[in-house]
This record gives structure tokens, sequence and C-alpha cells, in this order.
């Protein structure tokens, strides 16, 4: 299909037809490929696509780069090249006539009271304010940063207040402040003058940026000082009315002085967020009373992308102002908002722009006077930070005044007199590049406010030795700050350093003359303490030598008397024997401990008959001994006092095996035993009386043990068979195992059984199925022993080859087993599943196995 016929384009007549131009010649360099199949690839329609490139007007950011890449283009080149088209528009529109018009929108700056007649979109808030206002004479307006609280406060509220007809609400005077470093020396004067009134109208104070006393005044009685100032407003015979305006996050401070908290409790009011009509307004009616249009597509774009950005306010009022500087005769365009970056953007480009044109020495300047005027946030946002011009400057005024010029004159910065901030808070955080230089420098930046500040208090109290930095913070100071650049510091900093140093050496100085003369009269006493000591030593050891006679004299005695009773009472012959030791070990002492040793430490348990004892076993509680011997009896001792507690009833005449097996029920209530003839008989401690006999193994048993919980019972035979039973029923058979064991030993959660046997290996059951987990190979002979650790993660096993082993009881999932094999013979898991569908007639099979070689 040919390609749709287009009228032909100038492209000297102008950036937009010579955009136009280029973006044709890339469509024919592409093969001439249709606008129908363009709109496949690109997702845009074919008459927006050919707009594109009809040179009426430049297309917007995302049509051009769906337009090139459609045609195989480099996106990031073409976004280069519309940029620069865009702000050749611009300029051409400038030139058209349009450069002297001054600008509808603000941008970072706030809205002075001048600014009334372009200020839209607060007509609501303002008259609930002007409503509060009524009501209280101490009043707050709490919102977010970035809520246009100080322009409502100038553009907004104070012009309502100087043409209010009311009475009550006619001022005298309107004075707006801002609290600084020091709000009560500043400012008292002022308040106090204004409490009187004059001629019965009230002065209105409105304090903006509240939350500077806790900011930048650091002085917690002079931030009192400074609030019960403002509260006289609240006196019956005041003719004071006060309005602070305060960041939302500070809404927890002033709740920490009582009777501010107090005084706004029911008189504050909050700046939300514009409604959509609200925002249109904000937008249009600027433009409209500047006899401008707004693109209705753009209203629409900024309305639904400000509504959810808390606090953009800031960042709308920017991006109009430099949408403003790139319209498009007397038309605000989107395409002109995509070139100033959009609405997180905006600030950022113009920053940047500025930024760049600096020379290497002017964009330092520029780094260290902003983070002057940044005060970082001690669990709240960082905030902005007013500074003296005095500050500011360095030894080259003159590139400073010029980089504060450059900064001014892109409103990023708010000249007032002599005094220098950022232009809104919004540009800390909308700026990439200073939120890094602030978040690099923080520690920094917060111990060089604390340097300013501690610099300006000593130059108020005329320069007094005792406000200078000393011990810790003298020493954190000069670490941070003595190998920075001198234009980092002021002059009044640096001296306050400077005498801060000075005075620790002379302090030092004069420590080391103390030190010398202590040092002299260290000697003299050192002396006569060498004198006394002497001495000291002399009596002591003295006494300790008899001491030591006669604790030799008293050892002997004690072993002379152990030896005595050692063949009539053992314990006390033994216990004095230790007592002899311990006072001086003697050869006496040494020998009689070694022969009190030598007996046996507990007691001799003998069965009445000679007969062989063939098993024990300990009760959990260690209190009860079970033995076992050759003609079938099975009794409890009593381990502290070795007492025979009684046997237990099993018939006489069945001979056990050659190791009867007996275990313990964890909670020591019950005895599992091996009763003869395969049987396994339960038998209650406390009483001695038999429970229940499990009688399913047709052979000897040779090993018993319960699990964990005591439920279940597991029985070994000659026959190559485990059997298991629930204890809890009543002869209740589980299943059986074939397994030929020796050892039984089920793990601590009694999820799984070890069985040990006469075939050198180890096998691990799932009690849950009965099936084999694994099994464990590695020794040479049978294995006799097995016994798993208290976390069950390791087993260990003890074999007549003359070995032990410790294996790893944690076993992976089938994946990772897998995965470890793969990794173990060096193939990948792909090829080893590949090689299994290979077909038989194609495989090369194993001469031996009949495998082929892959698997």
């Amino acid at each position: 299909m040919a390609g749709r016929h287009e009228v032909p384009v100038d492209p000297a007549a102008g950036p937009v037809q010579r955009f136009a131009f280029e973006l044709r010649k890339l469509r024919e360099e592409a093969g001439g490929v249709t606008y129908r199949a363009m709109a496949k690839r690109a997702g845009y329609g074919v008459t927006t696509l050919s707009q594109a490139a009809s040179g009426e007007q430049l297309p917007t950011l995302p049509v051009m780069l769906a337009y090139v890449r459609a045609c195989g283009g480099d996106a990031a080149q073409w976004q280069g090249r519309w940029q620069q088209a865009v702000e050749e528009a611009a300029s051409a529109g400038t030139e058209e006539g349009l450069a002297g018009e001054e600008s509808p929108y603000r941008g970072l700056a706030r809205f002075e009271t001048g600014d009334s007649g372009r200020f839209f979109g607060r007509e609501q808030l303002t008259a609930d304010l002007f409503d509060l206002l009524r009501r209280r004479r101490f009043a707050a307006v709490f919102g977010p940063s970035g809520s246009g609280k100080s322009s409502l406060l100038r553009a907004g509220l104070i012009p309502a207040l100087q043409h209010s007809q009311e009475p009550g609400l006619r001022p005298a005077a309107i004075r707006i402040l801002t609290p600084g470093d020091h709000p009560a020396r500043a400012h008292a004067a002022l308040i106090t003058a204004s409490t009187a009134g004059s001629g019965g109208a009230d002065t209105f104070v409105i304090v903006d940026q509240f939350e500077e006393v806790f900011t930048l005044c650091h002085d917690g009685d002079e931030r009192t000082r400074f609030i019960d100032l403002l509260l006289t407003a609240q006196q019956p015979e005041s003719r004071l009315r006060v309005l602070l305006a305060v960041r939302g996050d500070f809404y927890g401070h002033c709740a920490e002085h009582r009777r501010l908290a107090d005084a706004l409790r029911d008189a504050n009011l909050l700046a939300g967020a514009m409604n959509p009509a609200e925002l249109r307004d904000t937008v249009v009616k600027p433009a409209t009373a500047a006899g401008l249009t707004v693109e209705r597509a753009l209203t629409a774009r900024l309305v639904k992308e400000i509504a959810d950005a808390p606090g953009g306010l800031p960042l709308l009022s920017h991006v109009l102002l430099e949408t403003w500087r790139r319209r498009r005769g007397k038309t605000l365009t989107v395409v002109g908002y995509e070139a100033a970056g959009a609405l997180e953007g905006a600030i950022a480009k113009t920053a940047d722009e500025v930024y760049d044109r600096f020379t290497e020495s002017q964009a330092a300047t520029a780094r260290r006077v902003l983070l002057r005027m940044v005060a970082p946030g001690d669990g709240t946002a960082d905030t902005r930070r007013p500074a003296e011009r005095a500050e500011l400057e360095t030894a080259s005024r003159q590139e400073t005044a010029q980089v504060l010029e450059a900064l001014a004159r892109a409103r990023l910065l708010a000249l007032d007199g002599d005094t220098v901030e950022l232009a809104h808070e919004a540009l800390i955080t909308a700026w990439p590049r200073l939120r890094y230089w602030i978040q690099e420098n923080r520690e920094r930046l917060r111990l060089h406010r604390k340097l300013t500040d501690a610099a300006h208090a000593w130059q108020d109290l005329d320069r007094e030795a005792a406000a200078l930095y000393r011990g810790s913070r003298l020493d954190t100071a000069w670490e941070h700050f003595s190998g920075a650049p001198r234009e980092d510091l002021t002059d009044l900093e640096h001296a306050f350093l400077t005498a801060s140093l000075a005075a620790r050496e002379q302090t030092l100085r004069a420590a080391a003359r103390v030190t010398r003369r202590l040092r002299a009269l260290t000697v003299t006493l050192s002396v006569l303490l060498v004198l006394a000591v002497i001495a000291s030593v002399a009596a002591y050891r003295q006494r300790q030598a008899a001491d030591a006679a006669r604790q030799v004299a008293m050892s002997r005695q004690l072993a002379a008397q152990s030896a005595t009773l050692m063949g009539t009472n053992p314990d006390l012959a033994a216990l004095m024997a230790v007592h002899a030791y311990r006072m001086t070990p003697t050869s006496q002492a040494v020998e009689g401990l070694y022969t009190a040793a030598a007996m046996p430490l507990r007691k001799t348990l003998r069965h009445l008959p000679r007969t062989p004892v063939v098993s024990v076993a300990f009760s959990p509680d260690g209190h009860t001994l079970a033995t076992g011997d050759r003609d079938g009896r099975v009794s409890l001792w009593d381990t502290p006092t070795g007492s025979l507690r009684r046997s237990l009833p099993i018939e006489p005449g069945i001979e056990a095996t050659s190791d009867r097996p007996l275990a313990f029920s964890p909670d020591g209530r019950t005895l599992a035993v091996e009763g003869g003839e395969g049987q396994v008989r339960l038998f209650d401690i406390g009483t001695g009386k038999l429970r229940k006999s499990l009688a399913d193994q047709t052979a000897p048993l040779v090993s018993l043990a319960l699990s964990p919980d005591g439920r279940t019972v597991a029985a070994g035979g000659g026959n190559s068979t485990v059997m298991m039973w629930d204890s809890s029923a009543r002869r209740r058979f589980l299943r059986s195992l074939a397994a030929s064991t020796g050892s039984l030993a089920f793990s601590p959660d009694g999820r799984t059984l070890a069985t040990a046997s006469t075939d050198n290996q180890v096998q691990l059951w799932d009690m849950a199925t009965g099936g084999t987990l694994a099994t464990l190979s590695g020794h040479t002979d049978t294995v006799h022993s097995i016994a798993w650790s208290r976390d069950g993660r390791t087993l260990t096993t003890g074999s007549t080859d003359q070995t032990v082993r410790v294996w790893n009881a944690v076993l992976p999932a089938p994946a990772t087993a897998i995965n470890t094999i793969c990794r173990a013979i060096g193939r990948d898991l792909t090829q080893i599943e590949q090689s299994r569908y290979l077909p038989d007639q194609e495989a090369e099979q194993h001469p031996e196995t009949g495998c082929h070689p892959d698997t």
C-alpha cells in the first residue's frame, strides 16, 4: 500500500516545520512505512501520527517517541532534538512581542499582598480563616509543606482584612513576621507595642512559618518567652489578635507547650488539598486575567497529576511558570509543559540548567550557599533556613553575589533585603542534586548549624570565654572543620573555633604547671609511703607465717582423723580429707584425699539371688534405676538411698535375652520391659503393676525405644522386624518395619526412627508413613549403637569396625537434593532430563549396563 500523500513543509520556515521535515525524512529512511503500519506498532491512531509530522504544531513527547520507535529511530537522540525544537519555538514566540509580558504565575515564590488579583483557588479557605479570626483572638492554620499557607496569608487573608467592614475585624495595623533564631529578642518590642492597640481597633500579628521556633531557635527559655508573649492576645484587655501558620508535621511540637495546646484546642484550621474545581481555577484564571489561554488537555492533565501529589502546589506554580516561558503565542501547551520537565521534573530541570551554567568555582559557591540555607530535620523533614548575606559572603564576594543573583533570577532563592532563603522547601525534595548534597553531609550540616548558633551566642555575650566550645564538642567540631576550605566557615565561626582551641591550649598549659607541682609533692609523699609500706609488709609477713604454721598443723590433724575413720565412717572421712586438702595441701592431706577418692562414690546394689544383670536404665529424673537379670527379674531401686523399691512381676521360668532391653517413658511413669518370647510389657513405676502386654513379635527382642511423647513403643527382634504399638490404646498394633536391628532411637521430635543393624547400615524411617527416608552406609562392620543430638540435626553411630560416625540427619527437599547431585557429578540438570527422552534407537548404550552414557 502506498504511503499517504502529505503537504510539503519548508524546513526554513521555523523550528516546528523543521522538526516535521526531519520526522518525514526518518519515515522515508525506514522504507516509507505507511501510517497504518506505524499505528499498529506505536499504539496511536493514524491521524495522531500524521499530525505529528504535519508542521502545524509540535507533537507531544509521548506521540513523538512513539512515531520515532515505529520508524526504528533512536528515542534518546530524538528526545534531545524535540527539546531543542521546543526551546527554539518558545524563543521565537518571545521574539514575536511577548517578551515584555509579566508572568501570571509566581513559580516557587510566594504570593504577596499585591498579588491578590492573580491568587485563585483558595476563596473558601480564606473565608473559613476569616471566620475563625472572627471567633478567636488567638488561632492557627496548619498545613503540610507546599499547601500554600504563606500565599494564603498574604494574598488571601490580609487583603480580606484590609477591606473588612466589620468593626471587630477592622485592623488598626497588620504585622506579619517569621520567628527566626531569636524570636523573643527580635519581636518582643513589636508584640508588646501591638498589645495596647489603637483607637479601640485590634492589631493583627500574623506569624508565618511558626515552626522556626522549633527548628531555628535552640534556646528553650527564649522559645517559651516568645510563645507567652503571643498568648497575651487571650487577655481580656488586650488589643492584640494572633494567627499562627504552622507546618503540619510540627503539630506535636505545639502540643508539648501546655498553654499553647490549650489555646489551639478549638481554634485551629487545617489547610487541606484543593478540590479539582479549585485546582482548575488556579491553572486557568491567572492566565485568563493576563489574556492567555491554557490548552484543555494541559488543564486536565495538571488537575489529575496535582491531585495525587500532596503538598504539590509549589510544583504546580513552578511548572506553570516554566510552561508560560515556553508558550506558543498566547497559549500554554502540553508540549511546553513536557519541555519544562512536567510536574515532578520542572524544578530539577530549572535548577540544573542554572547550575550547569556556573563555572567550577561558582558551582562550589552555589553548593556552599544552598547548604547554608537548609536546617536538617531531627525527627522531622528538612526545612529551609534564612541566612544573612554577610553569613554567605567570603573573600570572593563578587562571585557569591553573581551566584545569588542567578539563583534568584530563576526564582530558586528569595532575596529580602539582607536576608536570603530558599524560595520554597519544595526545592529540597524536588531537586535531586540538592537532596543528595544534604544526605551526603547530614551529620556535618547538623554540627555546622550548632557551630553557627554557638558562634553567634559567643558574639552576643561579648566573646565571653565561658561560651566557647570545650571537651568533646570542640573535638568533634575540630574533626569536621579543621581540614575544610576556608570558605566553608564565616569569619565569626572561624574566630570562634580558633578562640576555643586557644582557650584549650591555655587550659592545658595551666594544667601542666599544676601537674609539675603535684608531681614534686607526689615524690615526697611516695618516699614516706614506701617507708610506711616496708614496715607494714614486715608485720604482715610475720603474721602470715604464724597463720601458715597454724593451718599446716590443722591440715595434718584433719588428715590423721580422716585416716582413722576411713574404715568405720567413710563419708565423714572423705569430707575431712577434702577439708584438710583445701586448708593446706600437705603430703598427709594429699594422701588422705586420694584414699577417699578411691572409695566407691555411691552404693553397690546387689540382687539377693546371684544372677547376672544384663541391662540397666535410669528414669528421666534420675531418682529410679531399673535393672534386669538373666532369670527374668526386673528390679526398681531408689538411687539416693540405694534401697530396693520393688521387683516387677515377671513370670518365673521365662529366660530373658542376652541383653534384656529396658526403656523408661519420657515422663518416667512407665517402664517398657522385654518380657521373653517376643513380648513387650509396660509397668506402672508408681504401683509396680502391669499395665499391658504387647505380644506381636515372634522372635526374642534385642532393643526397645519409646517415642518422645511416650505414645509409640518400638521393639526390634531377631527376625529382622521392628514392631510398633500405640501405648495409649489397648494393644493397638501400628505397623512393622522390615529392618534387621540391634539398636533403636527416636529423633527428639518423634518423627523419625533410626535403626542400626547387623548389615553395617543405619536406616531412617518416617513415622508418619512407615517408609524409608534414607539409608546411611559407611561402616564396614555391625552397627551396635546409635544416638541423636538434642536438636535432632545430627546422628551418631558406633560400630564394631572401631569407628564412630557423625551424620547430618537433616534431609533436603528433593529439588535441593537433585541440584546437589548435579553439582557433585558436574552435569547440568537440563542435559540429564534431555537424555531420558532420547529414542532408544538413537541412544548409544553402555555395553555392560545397557544405559545411555548421559543417564
